[in-house]
């Protein structure tokens, strides 16, 4: 075969079609698995996968349907581009809006192939691109964040910037100012789609302006090109909804004027620069590369204040990964990310051009250090190197077209197979079940929606959506406000639990919205206050709590037993000091076997229930109580309790409904959240139980 032939407009939007159908029908796979389980379903559609896509969502909502309407946190239609597009399929198609959160990821997404086949066209090699195409759309890391359900701007995290490298790229080759123009106009567009990847465009922009300055500096071109790529990525200091689209209309004219007008290179070469620092110094480049270090690298020091814990410190995404994980992520295999790197080094050296993509290549390889997240840049164009490595060894060996779409085939589907292998196993729940979701629209139909619901904040955009509340904490904001939700789930005082629940909302409210923690504790002030001494206060109830103005309710859900020791950590500090008050143990696990009353549990827990011990490896710990919990039909709790030592440090209770065992120290069990949802137990002056049932317990403050 003729590496050469190239092929027409007509052949190449069919390449298109067939690679964007494969990478749809291929995320269709997680449809087709769960389409029998009615518990993924929500008004007569799966419920999306992902929690945070339920802020769009929200925001949708309140676009759509005035919803939301005292959350300070909704975006407007222009704040982002998932709202924006949402808004408009919602207003131009008949589809309901959980239909279109649903699929939207998987038709944006997909898309992504139009680039990589469209960079494969600039050398006449349009078969490379659809076979990287292919590859490139489905590849482990960029399914997992754009499948079926995975409603979040991550959609557009790869995506985009591969149409602006393909205009750059394109810019590089024919040398015509409409190329730069079309990237810099993907480049202006790209913090409306993914603000989040804001310092890639920013690292393309910067090689690109080198690349053009190192092999092209004596040409008009180069100059002309920069100014406008510049322009781009310089902030516009304009706040109006229509900034971007403001941006948009600079761009055009200033390639008109520059069409029209005649400068010396020298004159341009003095505009370039000067955009260029001034890109530089509005962008706040370095500035920006530094926060994004600082937050996986921050932990806390006396000069900041109080010491609260870390989101970052429990997250997966944002730690080191194994470069076996790296490999997978990124290509399927370990070598298949070995082939790709070879192949970039092949790319690089046949077509120089690709040199613009080394900054997607650069933060993909960061992950390594980075954390998860940021494999999914380096996806399309590992793939487009593999498959071109792939290209080369089968072009060198024979050009006929037929043994050239066989070997390439085969090839391809061998870097395929792993990842479709991964597809199919990675069977990815939705955010809660049906039963969870019915929870929540009962509580939506006796709450105003100025009202609060308190809830861990992985429950706290859901809960927007369904419940139509709005919660302290939640996906994007929780920083040092988590103290105060793990206080309140965690303490055994239902006086601390209702007055830090008041005093938490109405100073959050009052205060403008500011961040609670802060703003109580008055951290980093001068006259930085000692957290006991309030927290002290709000148990005795010395402390006068502000007035009600609105209800608040404490969302306790069964689901959150799993990461109950994780959520315990950030309440149970001394913010002081930063140093934890005492040793929590809660073991959820499920009994193995049963032999002569020696109860083993599957994390290797023994529990002697003649003489009342648990063995917690070589040591014996005496158990205080062990209590049976059952739901009935008629929806009440039934209690069995039975004492064996009235000095036992731990407790052990069996929540017979959900073949669950709870392994927990005596303190740990006397917390709201042991008490309130795994046993009902509450003082009723200050607490209302709204909703009940096996996958939550909802309460109302009467206080």
């Amino acid at each position: 075969m003729n590496s050469k032939n190239g092929y027409g407009t007509k052949e190449i939007l069919w390449m298109i079609i067939v690679a964007y159908a494969f990478s749809f029908a291929i995320r269709m796979i997680w449809v087709y698995q769960f389409q029998d389980n009615p518990n993924f379903f929500w008004n007569n559609q799966f419920m999306i996968n992902t929690n945070d896509g339920y802020t769009w969502a929200a925001s949708v909502q309140n676009i759509l349907y005035g919803m939301h309407k005292t959350n300070p946190l909704i975006r407007d239609i222009w704040a982002n581009g998932i709202i924006f597009f949402t808004v408009l399929f919602a207003k131009i198609t008949p589809f309901s809006l959980e239909t279109i959160i649903l699929y939207m990821p998987a038709l944006i997404s997909s898309l992504v192939v139009i680039p990589i086949i469209l960079i494969a066209r600039l050398y006449n090699q349009a078969l490379w691109g659809l076979f990287a195409a292919l590859l490139g759309s489905i590849a482990w890391s960029y399914y997992n964040r754009t499948m079926i359900g995975y409603y979040d701007t991550d959609m557009f995290s790869a995506m985009a910037p591969m149409f602006i490298l393909y205009f750059l790229m394109k810019s590089t080759m024919d040398f015509n100012l409409r190329s730069a123009l079309y990237a810099a106009i993907a480049i202006a567009l790209y913090p409306f789609l993914y603000d989040a990847g804001q310092s890639i465009v920013y690292a393309m922009g910067i090689i690109y302006a080198l690349y053009m300055i190192f092999y092209h500096r004596n040409d008009n071109t180069t100059y002309l090109s920069l100014i406008i790529v510049f322009v781009a990525l310089i902030p516009f200091p304009l706040m109006d909804p229509f900034s971007y689209i403001t941006k948009v209309v600079v761009l055009i004219t200033l390639y008109f004027i520059l069409k029209k007008l005649s400068i010396e290179q020298k004159i341009l070469m003095i505009v370039s620069s000067i955009l260029f620092i001034l890109f530089m110094y509005y962008g706040d480049v370095f500035g920006l590369i530094l926060r994004k270090v600082m937050t996986y690298l921050a932990t806390g020091t006396s000069s900041e204040g109080l010491h609260f814990y870390s989101v970052v410190q429990t997250i997966r995404e944002a730690g080191q990964i194994p470069f076996s994980t790296f490999a997978n992520r990124i290509s399927g295999s370990q070598i298949g990310v070995i082939l790709s790197f070879v192949g970039y080094i092949v790319l690089v050296v046949r077509h120089r051009a690709f040199i613009l993509a080394l900054p997607l290549i650069g933060i993909g390889a960061f992950a390594l250090w980075g954390g998860l997240r940021f494999t999914v840049y380096a996806v399309p164009i590992a793939a487009m190197s593999a498959i071109y490595l792939f290209h080369v060894i089968v072009t060198t060996i024979s050009d006929k077209k037929s043994i050239y779409i066989t070997a390439m085939t085969i090839l391809t589907t061998s870097m395929l197979y792993p990842n479709i292998a991964h597809i199919i196993e990675y069977k990815v729940p939705t955010v809660l079940n049906k039963a969870e979701v019915e929870d929540l629209d009962a509580l939506n139909k006796i709450v105003n929606d100025k009202d609060y619901t308190l809830a861990w904040w992985d429950y706290g955009y859901p809960i927007w959506f369904y419940a139509n509340t709005n919660t302290i904490i939640d996906g994007g904001k929780h920083q040092n406000d988590n103290f105060i939700i793990s206080k309140i789930m965690q303490t055994a005082s239902p006086e601390l639990a209702a007055n830090l629940s008041r005093l938490a909302v109405e100073t959050y409210v009052d205060s403008g919205y500011k961040n609670i923690a802060d703003t109580l504790f008055k951290n980093r002030q001068e006259d930085q206050l000692d957290p006991n001494l309030l927290l002290s206060e709000l148990d005795s109830g010395t402390y006068a709590v502000p007035k009600k103005t609105r209800d608040i309710y404490l969302y306790l859900p069964y689901r959150m037993m799993r990461i109950f020791p994780t959520v315990a950590v950030f309440g149970n500090l001394d913010l002081t000091t930063g140093k934890e008050e005492r040793k929590i143990a809660f073991y959820p696990t499920q009994a193995v076997s049963n032999k002569e009353g020696l109860l083993t549990f599957s994390n290797g827990i023994v529990f002697d229930i003649k003489r009342g011990v648990i063995k917690l490896g070589q040591q014996e710990k005496d158990v205080k109580h062990f209590i049976v919990t059952q739901n009935t039909k008629d929806g009440k709790l039934q209690l069995q309790s039975q004492v064996y030592h009235a000095d036992g440090e731990y407790v052990v209770v069996y929540m017979k409904s959900y073949g669950q065992f709870v392994i927990m120290d005596s303190e740990t069990f006397n917390s709201m959240y042991v008490q309130m949802f795994m046993l009902e137990k509450y003082d009723n002056n200050l607490f209302e139980l709204v909703v009940s049932s096996p996958y939550s317990k909802i309460y109302k403050l009467k206080i």
